[in-house]
């Protein structure tokens, strides 16, 4: 009799969808219902798209016998977070003429559209073809968007680090053309395309990869799967320390999930990257966990093979040896705001995007109108934050003037008008959309940061640099884990309350509370920063002091590892 345990539902289908292309095409077509068929979910992931419905309409719309309002999120394929002025000004249009007339950074370097329906979804993707950007691979069991450091304040290696985010991105591209045959009206193939590195059923759950710039952790790069620390020498970058087994994802009802912070396997040369990838993301292949999805990423396999039995798997596929880490420090994961002067003569010019949300009509967040022109006047490259911000880069002299006066004039320039606490902040998308919250993320987040404003306030902290980080479930697309306050959704108004990272994300933070409201919320933390106003030492961040006078007594145990 086989011990073998059953594959999970996920693994069929992607088995059975000849290429990923599934019944989408038929699903497409479908008249009488706004949703794909049921199977297609999951397939249509791959294509960078996630059906959803609007949860505030759903007990009115199931009174009325009608079917939730279903709606899709799109999300580009956009390595770096690297824009153009012309590309940034389509995915404006696009968001007026098929979506909510909103766009969204994400906290992984992207934009996503919300809001469009069915029939948006062919007129939406073809739009972005035509300034040739894409969704391929930006969800589903694959490897996502590849991000990294955006800073212009610290990148110096910017270009040769983003070039090598450009390479992984292209070498792990799904060889299928099912993308181009269905939305692109491409020809359509026999039968499916082989995937030389992926296999037919891809990987056992999604692969995540960071490229950090010392001393800049801007893209938190042990919360990821594959991590490279870019190792400077001589004013060149001379490889990368690697990173393996980063993830945050966990659930409220399983004491088998948890969060962990990646390890530091060893040292590559530039020359070495792709092989290195390819290894690990083999190794995950073969070695994932395809009947229990909730134990398929790639920390849970580490830690059931035990990371010396990982490297050495990854180090006969690669046919060499990775060298020892060399030394590399991270002082911060925020981004710097406001104008940095260039050499040249350029400056780049980092603004603060509330929520990340951009739209027009909504005063707590930037106009989508005034963006789009303050765009227009730079013309030049663009880059999207980890910290879901924007950043104007190589802004001439000539067009600077311009700027400014639309700046001042339009009020975009936020971030001297807010606190550190505010432009630090991250939150989810949450409800209404997001299928998986159980409380309210960025939609509460503007009042949580008044209320704990007021609180900083009282004790002479409403400068502090303090890192705040909140998700309405526990799959921490906001990162809550590696924020010195984390906050986790656990049901309408309540939520778990998380601890002590560092500035620089290095370090998990600990569950202290358990489905707290903000009543309580506030009383938990009103001692402690009184005692932090208190007994600080000098430049120590609120989560070092936690830690180091050793105020954070843990309810449970939810958390692993630290990099210190």
């Amino acid at each position: 009799m086989s011990t073998e345990k059953p594959l999970s539902d996920v693994e069929r289908i992607k088995a059975a969808s000849r290429g990923l292309r599934g019944s989408l095409v038929e699903s497409l077509a479908l008249g009488h219902t706004g949703a794909v068929h049921a199977d297609d979910t999951q397939v249509i992931k791959f294509h960078g798209i996630y059906q959803q419905d609007d949860r505030d309409l759903r007990a009115e719309r199931q009174r009325r016998k009608l079917e939730p309002q279903y709606q899709f999120m799109a999300r580009l394929r956009l390595p770096g977070g690297v824009l153009s002025s012309a590309q940034w000004l389509a995915l404006g249009r696009i968001a007026r003429e098929n979506g909510n007339g909103s766009l969204r950074i994400t906290s992984r370097q992207s934009i996503q559209f919300h809001g469009l329906f069915k029939q948006d979804l062919k007129p939406a993707v073809q739009a972005l073809d035509r300034v040739l950007l894409d969704t391929i691979s930006t969800c589903g069991d694959i490897n996502r968007n590849v991000i990294a450091c955006a800073n212009p304040n610290r990148s110096n290696l910017h270009g040769a680090v983003y070039g090598w985010a450009c390479r992984i991105a292209e070498r792990l591209l799904p060889g299928s053309r099912a993308y181009h045959e269905i939305w692109l009206e491409g020809e359509p193939v026999v039968q499916s395309e082989p995937e030389p590195l992926y296999g037919p059923t891809y990987l056992p759950r999604k692969f995540k990869i960071a490229l950090a710039i010392p001393p800049s952790n801007d893209v938190d790069v042990f919360a990821h799967d594959l991590g490279f620390i870019a190792i400077e020498e001589h004013g060149r970058l001379a490889g990368f320390n690697v990173t393996v087994g980063g993830g945050l994802g966990r659930s409220h009802t399983n004491a088998e999930t948890y969060p962990r912070v990646a390890d530091v396997i060893g040292f590559c040369t530039p020359e070495q990257v792709l092989a290195v990838t390819e290894a690990v993301v083999a190794a995950q292949r073969d070695h994932g966990n395809r009947s229990d999805r909730a134990q398929a990423r790639l920390k849970y396999t580490i830690d059931r093979m035990g990371l010396d039995a990982f490297v050495a798997d990854v180090t006969r596929r690669c046919g060499f040896a990775l060298a020892p880490a060399r030394p590399a420090r991270f002082d911060t994961s925020g981004d710097e705001f406001g104008w940095v002067e260039h050499a040249d003569g350029t400056a780049s010019l980092t603004l603060y995007v509330p929520g990340g949300r951009i739209v027009d009509d909504r005063p707590e967040y930037l106009p989508l109108s005034d963006l789009d022109e303050l765009v227009e006047a730079h013309g030049g490259e663009l880059r999207l934050t980890c910290n879901q911000n924007l950043v104007l880069v190589g802004v001439t002299p000539e067009a600077r003037p311009r700027i400014e006066t639309l700046l001042a004039r339009r009020a975009l320039d936020l971030a001297p008008r807010r606190t550190s606490l505010e432009t630090g902040a991250m939150a989810c998308v949450a409800l209404p959309t997001c299928p998986l919250a159980m409380a309210e993320s960025e939609r509460y987040l503007p009042q949580l940061t008044r209320r704990l404003n007021g609180l900083l306030d009282e004790f002479g902290l409403a400068r502090e640099d303090l890192s705040l980080r909140m998700t309405g479930c526990p799959n921490g697309c906001a990162r809550p884990y590696l924020a010195e306050i984390g906050l986790v959704g656990k049901a309408p108004g309540l939520y778990d309350l998380y601890l002590g990272s560092d500035r620089a994300g290095t370090r998990l933070n600990t569950r202290v509370r358990e489905a707290v409201d903000e009543a309580a919320l506030i009383d938990t933390l009103r001692p402690l920063f009184a005692r932090f106003a208190e007994e600080r030492a000098a430049d120590e961040g609120f989560g070092d002091f936690l830690h180091r006078l050793e105020l954070i007594e843990a309810t449970s145990t939810t958390s692993r590892g630290t990099r210190a």
